[in-house]
């Protein structure tokens, strides 16, 4: 058994964790609106169409934000599609996953689902790709100004007497990358972006925008492009977004278990650039980042391929549904202790996506919707941290050569002060062969008497899943080797290999 020691410092604040750090990206795609939030025809569903077995997931879950309604979807979407009398609604083509959208399902929709679901905060994102700055102060009107305007009666006349108050928008989606329908160079997209940020504001100064990063850090422009768009609209926007998806090669599993700290090296790259920006502009303003496209995807597997052919264009398809292993979650982990770690930067974040596709939360047609085994470390990382501090540590850790990301610390973990004074700790054990004996020395100023909970993430079986037919394969479990010393403030628990753990104490 390998050891590993840390010491948290209370001293040395990271940064408060934002409750937009645990949002979500629900997009037009496969079965995730359609069979997801919104299935008239099911059993489960409530008087209005929406599952009332996924709402009550999604309660547990704690999310905050939904991104909406892409994603890749968002570049060909006209919103004036989704609202209006349902039978009146268009059915389109979605050439983003060769898909057919009936419309069904729009903003009253989404605005009514999200007040079900915990009076969620939406995420609205624009169309930068075949549209632009008009459709976006058009949204603007309809959604947010109470009354006395075309638009706005339009909207009170659909059934909205209030305005829904949207205030967080992403511009755009991914619109670096060449499958992006409209894609657009950097200098383009970033005059583009200042544009409508611009008008945008002098409909509504108080807006909180985001202007779109690099799809991942992997593509050629990544640095450039963020650059580019802080040069033209660094005093527009108030965020950056940041996109990135892990999976697991065959025969790679240690590899993947490092993912999140190519993540960590994602994150401090975009710093830089914002830092350097802000210099470079002498501006007061600071712009943060929203990583608001994260998660496990097996991009090249089989639920993934998109439909094709000129007369083959489904409604709601069977696609990204991954169904995620125990190992998966341990990486999902992973992702939120780093970006909890960066607290300081981090303010807003979207898991993507909710349910059926590439999420959480599988909903099958005819049973009831279940935890996937990542469900469980979003669910506890939400549900200890929002509004608390993320604290410093100061560690001991053995090192791990990793094939794809150099030599990395066989442990990761964070510490938040939470906002009900208890202390959270989170901790990934990235090995695939050693347990872990940790020694964890607390805060000297604190009195921690209580261990509250202390639970683990561990199968054997590292593809261990759950499924429609076993959906409680994979939990978490009590880890009964938890030892609180109260006389030396030190915790000391065994960690198993491939594992993910939270311990909560007051």
């Amino acid at each position: 058994m390998l050891e590993a020691s840390s010491k948290i410092d209370d001293n040395a604040i990271v940064g408060k964790v934002e409750p937009r750090v645990f949002g979500t990206l629900i997009e037009q795609l496969g079965r995730g609106v359609y069979g997801g939030l919104y299935d008239p025809d099911s059993e489960y569903a409530d008087e209005e169409g929406f599952r009332t077995d996924v709402i009550e997931l999604v309660k547990e879950l704690g999310i905050t934000t939904v991104r909406w309604p892409g994603g890749n979807f968002v570049s060909g979407y006209k919103w004036e599609d989704g609202v209006g009398p349902k039978d009146k609604r268009p059915r389109r083509l979605d050439l983003a996953w060769h898909s057919t959208e009936t419309n069904q399902f729009g903003l009253h929709e989404m605005e009514r689902w999200l007040q079900k679901a915990g009076n969620l905060e939406l995420m609205a994102a624009l169309n930068m790709g075949t549209r632009g700055l008009q459709s976006a102060l058009d949204f603007l009107e309809y959604a947010n100004i109470p009354s006395g305007t075309a638009l706005a009666d339009q909207r009170i006349k659909n059934g909205a007497q209030k305005p829904f108050n949207i205030r967080l928008f992403c511009l755009g989606n991914e619109m670096d990358g060449k499958w992006q329908l409209g894609h657009l160079d950097q200098v383009e997209y970033a005059k583009k972006v200042a544009r409508v940020a611009a008008g945008m504001r002098q409909m509504d100064p108080h807006l909180e925008l985001i202007g779109c990063g690099s799809s991942n850090h992997g593509m050629a422009t990544f640095g450039e492009w963020e650059e580019t768009l802080l040069q033209y609209a660094y005093d527009e926007i108030d965020f950056v977004s940041c996109h990135a998806y892990y999976h697991a090669d065959p025969g790679k599993l240690a590899t993947f278990l490092g993912s999140a700290v190519d993540m960590d090296r994602f994150i401090d790259e975009v710093v830089s650039c914002i830092d350097a920006s802000k210099a470079k502009l002498r501006s007061n303003h600071q712009v943060n980042i929203s990583f608001d496209e994260w998660n496990v995807w097996y991009q090249g597997s089989e639920p993934s391929k998109v439909p094709e052919g000129l007369n083959n264009w489904p409604v709601a398809p069977h696609l990204l549904e991954d169904i995620y292993t125990v190992t998966d979650a341990v990486v999902v982990g992973d992702f939120l202790i780093t970006l909890l770690k960066h607290a300081d930067w981090v303010k807003a974040a979207s898991i993507a996506q909710l349910v059926n596709v590439i999420g959480p939360i599988m909903a099958p047609a005819h049973a009831p919707a279940y935890h996937q085994t990542t469900f469980y470390p979003f669910s506890e990382t939400a549900s200890l941290t929002k509004n608390g501090r993320v604290l410093t540590e100061v560690s001991t850790f053995p090192k791990l050569e990793n094939e794809k990301y150099g030599t990395i610390d066989v442990i990761d973990s964070v510490s938040v002060y939470c906002a009900n004074n208890s202390l959270a700790i989170f901790i990934v054990n990235r090995s695939t062969d050693e347990d872990i004996n940790y020694k964890i020395a607390l805060p000297a100023d604190h009195k921690y008497s209580e261990i509250v909970k202390a639970q683990t993430l561990h199968d054997d079986n590292f593809y261990a899943q759950n499924t429609a037919e076993n959906n409680s394969r994979v939990i978490l479990n009590d880890n009964d080797s938890i030892k609180l010393d109260l006389q030396q403030k030190k915790l000391e628990i065994n960690l198993p290999r491939n594992s993910w753990t939270v311990i909560n104490i007051k």
